[in-house]
């Protein structure tokens, strides 16, 4: 029941998310003024017409503000988003039933037709280390051996580090989802702390490498049962 309440969850997420980008795609087609907050407050009303709750607003964060892992945009704080700008959503939401289980995304887009080499090549490297944490875990379970939180940490990290990005690096790999969006299961961290809890079989978490520059930053959020 919790892993088809996630995957229900993950399914409106996905949506919204595609909502969202086309949002800001035809606004910059239409020359039509749009910041942070406004695509924000969309994906919040997305959200209720999808049935979904969240702790909190989703993250829109274009350009150098997608190089802050902790910023959210608010009524007070947020910028215009322009062509040729690097966009980050990161959105998170829950079923409203009863033990509904949490799923958590995030996507990053570029609002121009060429992408520039700096964040191609950085995209690559969150790309590679995202599956190089899949891959232990997936080989964990392939041979029947217990998986730890920092393993799968420590083998993303391992790629962004020897791709050169180690000083770019904010945060750990991912967290346990449960019915709290940070749920109390085993986290991807060898970087925050040392987790050395198993991944246990039918637990969910993110996979969430991230790089973070000053001038933009990209991210990929997957998640995993």
């Amino acid at each position: 029941a919790a892993i088809a309440s996630h995957h229900k969850a993950s399914e409106s997420l996905y949506r919204i998310k595609d909502r969202a980008f086309e949002a800001v795609a035809k606004r910059l087609r239409d020359g039509v003024p749009t910041t942070e907050f406004d695509i924000q407050q969309q994906m919040v009303g997305w959200f209720g017409e999808e049935g979904l709750v969240a702790d909190s607003a989703p993250c829109v964060s274009a350009q150098e503000n997608a190089g802050n892992p902790h910023y959210l945009a608010s009524a007070a704080e947020h910028r215009v988003i322009r062509k040729n700008e690097l966009v980050l959503l990161d959105l998170w939401g829950k079923r409203t039933e009863p033990g509904a289980v949490y799923a958590d995304i995030t996507w990053i887009g570029f609002a121009g037709t060429g992408v520039p080499a700096p964040m191609t090549r950085a995209f690559d490297a969150i790309c590679g280390a995202r599956d190089a944490a899949v891959s232990v875990v997936q080989d964990a379970a392939t041979a029947g051996r217990d998986v730890r939180g920092y393993e799968a940490d420590r083998a993303a990290r391992k790629v962004l580090i020897d791709a050169g990005f180690g000083e770019a690096i904010m945060h750990r790999t991912g967290h346990s989802l449960g019915e709290n969006v940070h749920g109390n299961g085993a986290h991807l961290d060898d970087y925050e702390t040392y987790d050395e809890r198993r991944l246990l079989p039918g637990s969910g978490f993110t996979i969430e490498p991230g790089l973070y520059f000053k001038d933009f930053g990209v991210r990929t959020e997957i998640n995993m049962v």
